[in-house]
């Protein structure tokens, strides 16, 4: 089949503008993961982060002469919800973070993207979003609910379900800061799950997007079209740092939803989620691919160079699945009731947060048993050919916590033991670094019965010798030296369990 000379030169110069597209785009987004370490916010190094955290970087802003700093409402609580603001451009794009109070990985992440814009770094380019464009920035839409790391707000109310009856003041200004930018591009940036995958892979969800839908039929308008398109360029970006570990979020209308009213009010809308990244806990990588994705996503706004790239490629992004878990063991053998079962077990380290909701200790459960094969896990153990066993109470009693500073814990997990008798046990303890649970003088253990909800705590024998314990979820290599045993649990920030 012949093509006709003149459809042929259209289409070489289509894929020549997309290629000069990304290489412009290729270039900055190396500079900017390269460089990171110089503008990342030294001062939000952990997810709870409240307002009090982020209120001197605010008034830092409000004093410098390149920023414009508006109070724009009040949380339910009396905190302040402040919009920061810079450039000149006609372009309004509108970024908000943490609507729920639990999702901050992009709270950080604009700060570190403030300092970026307020250095003396990357001239040419910063000239060229901020001569087109005016970024608007409202971080920590919820900060009651992030006080207490919580979803919701103070009235119990979910803001993204509250676009329409607009109950909660945070969910007023939102709107009414929208309203009145009447903004060309928004960015809903949130968290999600660590549980999500790609769909039909072993990668987690690290970054997920949507172009939220603005009818029940999902029409695609010039708007939601922008918002896809930017959608596939970060997509391109996050897979040079994180290959295969993008999902997209179902694109079913929620008439409730912020991201798809707003879409439906004319702002091209782009919903990013941050979800898991392999021994990540606090999610400063992600932070990273966020600064990176978000900040080569308005130099791409600036320079108009998404207009070329093609919708259908933003359908080739693979669907958010949730088939992950922290721990998931392969092919074990769980002897019930006189018989013999293969089993898989897949454990998640739950996160409980202590009272002043400032760090967390773990209560992990086992998720789901039986066949798992079409599930993942970020740490996977085949564990074919062992038998699940149940752990002892060592049959000494320690007479105080301090004792376990030099106890031998290797040797008493090969010995079949879980569990530590102590005499006084001091009420302020929750839980313990030890990696081995603490039990009172008069706990009595139930005999094991592997069920989901249950703290997963045993041992996995193979010919008469203990090679592995899971204690609280975390699983413990009994063949590494204590000590590299014992680091390699602290590395995951594990805890053993307390039991009066």
């Amino acid at each position: 089949m012949m093509i006709a000379p003149r459809f042929f030169f259209s289409l070489i110069l289509v894929i020549f503008i997309c290629i000069n597209c990304y290489a412009q785009e290729d270039d900055i987004t190396t500079q900017l993961y390269e460089t990171y370490e110089k503008y990342k916010e030294p001062t939000l190094g952990k997810r709870r982060i409240k307002r009090s955290d982020i209120q001197p970087l605010i008034a830092k802003y409000r004093t410098n002469s390149k920023f414009n700093v508006t109070k724009v409402g009040e949380s339910i609580g009396g905190k302040p919800l402040n919009l920061i603001s810079i450039g000149s451009g006609s372009t309004n794009v509108f970024l908000w973070s943490q609507m729920h109070g639990d999702e901050p990985t992009a709270t950080q992440a604009i700060f570190d993207i403030l300092n970026f814009l307020d250095s003396d770094d990357f001239t040419q380019a910063k000239s060229s979003i901020l001569d087109s464009l005016t970024v608007h920035f409202l971080p920590m839409l919820n900060p009651d609910g992030a006080e207490l790391f919580q979803r919701r707000n103070l009235l119990g109310v979910d803001i993204n379900r509250d676009a329409l009856r607009l109950q909660s003041p945070e969910s007023q200004t939102l709107k009414r800061v929208r309203d009145s930018l009447q903004a060309d591009f928004g960015f809903n940036l949130h968290d999600q799950s660590t549980y999500y995958n790609a769909e039909r892979t072993e990668k987690p969800a690290t970054i997920s997007y949507l172009a939220p839908a603005f009818n029940y039929d999902k029409d695609i308008n010039e708007v939601r079209g922008n918002a896809m398109k930017i959608i596939v360029f970060m997509n391109n970006i996050i897979q040079k740092y994180a290959p295969g570990q993008v999902g997209r979020y179902n694109d079913d209308f929620e008439p409730r939803a912020f991201g798809d009213n707003i879409q439906k009010w004319g702002t091209s809308t782009i919903l990013i989620e941050s979800g898991g990244y392999p021994e990540d806990i606090e999610k400063q990588e992600i932070r990273k691919l966020n600064y990176v994705s978000i900040l080569s996503a308005i130099f791409t706004i600036a320079k108009r160079n998404y207009v070329d790239i093609p919708i259908p490629e933003y359908e080739k992004i693979p669907e958010n699945d949730r088939k992950f878990f922290d721990l998931k063991i392969i092919g074990a053998t769980y002897e019930l009731m006189g018989d013999e079962y293969i089993i898989d077990l897949g454990i998640n380290q739950v996160e409980v947060d202590y009272e002043d909701h400032n760090d967390f200790w773990y209560s992990s459960r086992i998720w789901d048993q039986g066949d798992l094969s079409t599930y993942y896990g970020y740490e996977t153990l085949d564990a074919t050919g062992y038998k699940i066993k149940a752990a002892k109470v060592y049959p000494e009693t320690l007479s105080s916590i301090k004792n376990l500073d030099t106890f031998n814990f290797k040797d008493a997990l090969q010995s079949g033991y879980g569990y530590l008798r102590v005499d006084s046990i001091p009420v302020s303890i929750l839980n313990t670094s030890s990696p081995m649970h603490i039990v009172g003088k008069d706990y009595k253990l139930s005999e094991l019965r592997l069920e989901p909800g249950m703290n997963p705590t045993f041992l996995l024998e193979k010919n008469g010798k203990v090679d592995y314990a899971v204690i609280n979820g975390f699983l413990l290599d009994l063949s590494k030296e204590e000590s590299k045993m014992l680091h390699d649990f602290e590395r995951q920030k594990g805890n053993a369990m307390i039991f009066r």
